[in-house]
């Protein structure tokens, strides 16, 4: 499977803006995810196997429920973004643009 992926270089635009270019285009074509996952073949699982993990998972999914309801574990923080989660409110600080934390020696 042979594509392409070519970039000319317009009037003032500099090298690496047109490698940025470039790269954007072999990503939207998609070259370096599946030379990625062509990779290291893998076998497709079979059935049995995918519905037994997928039940385990389940079990376990709904034991750590129920350890919740019943105050043995402390539920974790969801971690990212989600709809339900509270806005942040004004009197928390806000935390540094960089996101570096301030023991960093670059934050200083």
């Amino acid at each position: 499977m042979a594509t392409n992926a070519e970039v000319q270089k317009s009037g003032s635009e500099n090298a690496l803006s047109t490698i940025r270019k470039f790269s954007r285009r072999v990503q939207g074509t998609g070259l370096v995810k599946t030379a990625r996952k062509q990779r290291y073949f893998e076998r497709q699982k079979s059935k049995t196997v995918q519905k037994k993990r997928a039940l385990k998972m389940l079990k376990r999914r709904a034991d750590y429920q129920k350890a919740v309801k019943e105050g043995k574990i402390v539920e974790r923080e969801v971690r990212g973004y989600r709809s339900n989660t509270p806005m942040r409110k004004e009197s928390e600080a806000p935390r540094s643009q960089s996101g570096l934390g301030d023991s960093t020696p670059i934050a200083r």
